[in-house]
């Protein structure tokens, strides 16, 4: 009799034992999932951490560059503060080699591309587009004393673009816009402020550049009488942010501030700021 009720018992607390280590092993289960979980969508660790980085080109006027104190300004690092601001969230600006963006995009070194980055079938395979809220074209900048007035004026001279940019891409593209007019090989630049250098100096007789670029920089030069905007027919392109398509909760809060700017104005207000009234190409 009092076998029987050892092994009663022993079975009581075997049993005990078992369902114990059964809760504490799902209790761990739920905690080590429940973070990889949260590892698929950046959201989480950036609300956690509060502060997200976004990777630039920091000299690509007037979307985000130096000014002469060396701060970094422009309209997208405005529009990205403000938005981030309304998120509870402070960015950090990553100046990048631009030709690496989705790269190091998809790598974790930054969270998203923000610097006028244009929408493209080629660009959506690697990563995932915001809402646009800006659209541009690429135009060809030239130099006044050479007298150009269409793209087929650019016949046996030099062009320059920056290398991995849209104007790079769309002019290997639309073969029979200006490519068929240049010499080759063009001139690639890492960013365009060298290639504006070596317009200047001869080097180069024509940059192909994103029109918003063009129009600011120009604007903005001591010398401005001595450039000419040349536009052709290279299709309007949209501007979005670039996130990693695992990003998703991210991306939907972000699209969610950026199309209440467009309804109370502050997007038109940013656009006065860096484009003046004039701009047509802002949504």
């Amino acid at each position: 009799m009092n076998t029987s009720n050892s092994k009663k018992k022993l079975f009581v607390n075997i049993g005990i034992v078992v369902l114990i280590v059964a809760i504490i092993a799902a209790a761990i289960g739920y905690v080590t999932l429940r973070p990889k979980a949260n590892k698929t969508d950046g959201w989480y660790k950036i609300d956690q951490a509060k502060k997200i980085t976004i990777g630039l080109d920091d000299t690509f006027i007037p979307m985000g560059f130096r000014n002469k104190q060396g701060k970094l300004v422009g309209f997208d690092v405005d529009l990205a503060d403000k938005t981030f601001k309304k998120l509870g969230i402070k960015v950090k600006w990553e100046p990048i080699n631009w030709a690496t963006k989705e790269q190091l995009l998809n790598n974790g070194q930054i969270d998203a591309i923000w610097n006028g980055y244009t929408v493209s079938a080629a660009r959506k395979k690697k990563v995932a587009f915001s809402v646009p809220y800006k659209k541009g074209t690429q135009v060809l900048v030239t130099l006044s004393k050479y007298k150009m007035r269409s793209f087929a004026d650019m016949q046996g001279k030099t062009l320059g673009v920056q290398n991995a940019s849209t104007a790079d891409t769309q002019f290997s593209q639309y073969k029979n816009l200006l490519k068929k007019y240049v010499k080759s090989p063009v001139e690639k630049y890492d960013t365009f402020d060298k290639a504006f250098m070596d317009l200047k100096a001869g080097r180069i007789q024509g940059i192909l550049v994103d029109s918003m670029y063009a129009g600011y920089y120009i604007q903005h030069l001591s010398d401005s009488k001595d450039y000419q905007i040349i536009t052709g027919a290279y299709p309007t392109d949209n501007t979005a942010v670039g996130f990693r398509k695992s990003d998703k909760l991210l991306r939907q809060k972000v699209n969610a501030v950026l199309e209440k700017f467009q309804k109370n104005g502050q997007m038109k207000s940013l656009q006065q700021k860096w484009f003046g009234k004039a701009d047509s190409n802002l949504k």
